[in-house]
Formats: structure tokens, C-alpha cells, sequence
């Protein structure tokens, strides 16, 4: 889960630049977390306390506002009486990584998947994104290779994971809907030879580039780990409240 965090603090100074370069310094004075870490935390909370993960969302939404939300979620953190508004936005992808953490079968974090997505993005293609980067996350868990991986996501998603970054790269633009931001993400994490190496594929896309390494970091950070140089500069940039959830997390998790 701190794989998706960090994703998004190094991936926020290039989110609307269109980089198209790997060569880039993971961290600046301008690095911060974005409401995709604010949503990720939301949902362990939810998930760790077994609370509404819609009061959850709205809480931490709350406590952080003007972290970068999305035009309808932000309209929806503000109305307690709003429901789902079939979104297919890469938002369910990007905060989904505790299902995988603390479910104790592929069946419960698919479930897990389906009740944190589906308060705000249940839209058929949001709920297959928030399936699909809880499944590559939950194999790689179970120590999964790569190709493994790649070919279960395929084969129960649907989803194109052919091509390289490489071949992605050059017509690829800013997206944020799940069909076109988790796929991609992923080939980022299951190509990579190292947790920076996935973040440095995911920024290189020149897309939505917080999301994308969002979505991929928390793969790479079961297939590879995270190296404790980017691990303690991310760390440093959450609040206290954050890393608690955080904390609380890898206990249950790895208990």
C-alpha cells in the first residue's frame, strides 16, 4: 500500500506535463501527496475498522481538501446524501491497494474491491479496474512471476497487456478513465526490474501520471520491495495521521 502512496507523491510534479522521459529526480521541493493518497488511506481505514468506506472517503476528504479531486467526487465529498454517480474514473484503481493487503483470499479482496469502489465508481469498467489492480496486487503476494500475472489479468479482465512501455509511450495521453490508465499501469509494475523502475515507466507515459504510479507502485512494491532511500523521503512527506493507517495496515496484514 505505501507503493501507491509514494507513487503518487513522486508521480504529482508531473501529473499534467505530458513527460515523455524516464530521466526525471524522483523527489523535489514540489513533490507532495495528492488525494489519491488520501483516498488509498481512506479506504484502509475503512477496511481495517469495518466502517462505511463512503464516510470513510468523505471524512479524510474532509480533513485534506484541495489535494486534486475530481470535479464529481468533489461535488460528491461534499454532499453526505449523494450515491455513486457510475463513474469509470482510474479513482477506483488508484486507492484500492488495502483490499489486496488485508484480505486473507483472492475471493475476499475482489469483495473488499467491489464495496470500497462501489460507493463512488460503479460503473462496470471502475469496478473491472479496482478487480484487476487487486488481483495483479494479491498474485504478486502469493509470489506470483510476472508473466503469471500478466496472463491472469488478461485472461479474467480482458485487458491488452501486450505491448511495452516503450510501444505505449508515443500516443499515449492524459487519461482518466480505468480502461485506459490500469492496463497501462500495470504492464509498468510487471515489466519493471525495480520499484524505481516501475515509477520511472509510469511518470514516463507522459498520462495522468500520480495515478499511474499509483496504480503500478503498489505491484511493484510486493514484486520487488521498496529501496528505504525512497521509502524514508516518502514517508517524511505524510502526516502523522497517515503513516498510523499505514502502520496499522502492515500490522494486520503480516500478522
Amino acid at each position: 500500500m505505501l507503493g501507491a502512496c509514494i507513487g503518487d507523491i513522486i508521480g504529482s510534479v508531473y501529473e499534467y506535463g505530458n513527460w515523455k522521459s524516464r530521466d526525471f529526480p524522483l523527489f523535489s521541493e514540489k513533490s507532495e501527496f495528492t488525494d489519491d493518497t488520501v483516498c488509498t488511506i481512506a479506504v484502509a481505514e475503512s477496511l481495517l475498522d469495518g466502517t462505511d468506506p463512503a464516510a470513510a472517503l468523505r471524512l479524510w476528504g474532509r480533513r485534506y481538501p484541495g489535494r486534486g479531486y475530481g470535479g464529481r467526487y468533489a461535488v460528491w465529498l461534499k454532499d453526505p446524501k449523494m450515491g455513486p454517480y457510475n463513474s469509470s474514473g482510474n479513482g477506483a484503481a488508484m486507492r484500492v491497494s488495502p483490499a489486496a493487503w488485508l484480505a486473507r483470499s483472492l475471493e475476499e479482496a475482489l469483495a473488499f474491491a467491489r464495496q470500497v469502489t462501489e460507493v463512488t465508481h460503479n460503473h462496470p469498467e471502475g469496478i473491472k479496474g479496482a478487480e484487476a489492480t487487486v488481483t495483479a496486487i494479491w498474485l504478486a503476494r502469493q509470489g506470483e512471476a510476472p508473466v503469471a500475472i500478466r496472463r491472469r489479468i488478461q485472461d479474467s479482465f480482458g485487458y491488452d497487456l501486450s505491448r511495452t512501455v516503450d510501444e505505449i509511450r508515443p500516443d499515449y495521453r492524459f487519461n482518466e478513465f480505468c480502461q485506459d490508465t490500469v492496463p497501462q499501469a500495470i504492464v509498468c509494475a510487471l515489466e519493471a526490474a525495480s520499484f524505481e523502475d516501475t515509477i520511472r515507466n509510469a511518470v514516463s507515459l507522459g498520462g495522468d501520471a500520480d495515478t499511474l504510479a499509483a496504480i503500478a507502485g503498489p505491484i511493484a512494491e510486493v514484486l520487488h520491495g521498496i529501496p528505504e532511500d525512497i521509502r524514508r523521503k516518502s514517508w517524511m512527506r505524510l502526516p502523522k495521521d497517515m503513516r498510523d493507517v499505514l502502520d496499522r495496515l502492515y500490522q494486520q496484514a503480516t500478522a
